[in-house]
């Protein structure tokens, strides 16, 4: 998991037996007290979904993360994606990749029969078509063919969760 600064405090109350639990759980772990508790409080799939993100913010090649991010969305039981995707990624992505990604969290709630992160409706789509190809014969066959989430978003592509181009 990358660093990031820390800003922000949270103080909780505990009972002596409880702090000694911790104080031992973060030993054995080889962590800090307070990396040990977020690391226990927050979902792996919630960071592993965050960090992705954070890395297509700075990537110069997106597509192989935004692969990443698609393969980790697909293994996802139900349960699992409602958790991972709950909390709206704080990196700062092009409109293009905000709308790609949320696509994607769309598209993969769709697929799970589960309701999309209330986030997704602040992301407002592109305001003009982008397509996969610059080959204007294959433009028609995009339009067609994109998954709703995308076509929604007015990304048109041929594939999206689960599939391999």
């Amino acid at each position: 998991m990358k660093k990031t600064a820390k800003t922000e405090q949270l103080q909780i109350r505990v009972s002596p037996e409880e702090k000694r639990a911790i104080m031992s759980g973060a030993k054995a772990a080889g962590m800090s007290m307070s990396d040990w508790m977020l690391s226990r409080a927050l979902s792996k799939n919630s960071v592993k979904f965050r960090e992705l993100v954070v890395k297509l913010a700075v990537t110069k090649e997106p597509g192989y993360v935004l692969a990443e991010i698609n393969e980790l969305l697909t293994r996802l039981s139900a349960s699992q994606l409602v958790e991972a995707v709950d909390e709206k990624p704080d990196a700062v992505l092009s409109v293009y990749l905000s709308n790609y990604v949320t696509a994607l969290v769309e598209q993969a709630c769709m697929l799970k029969d589960v309701q999309a992160p209330e986030w997704v409706k602040e992301i407002k789509p592109l305001p003009k078509p982008v397509f996969a190809t610059d080959l204007k014969s294959l433009r028609m066959h995009l339009l067609l063919n994109a998954p709703p989430a995308f076509r929604n978003r007015n990304i048109f592509i041929d594939s999206s969760i689960g599939a391999r181009v």
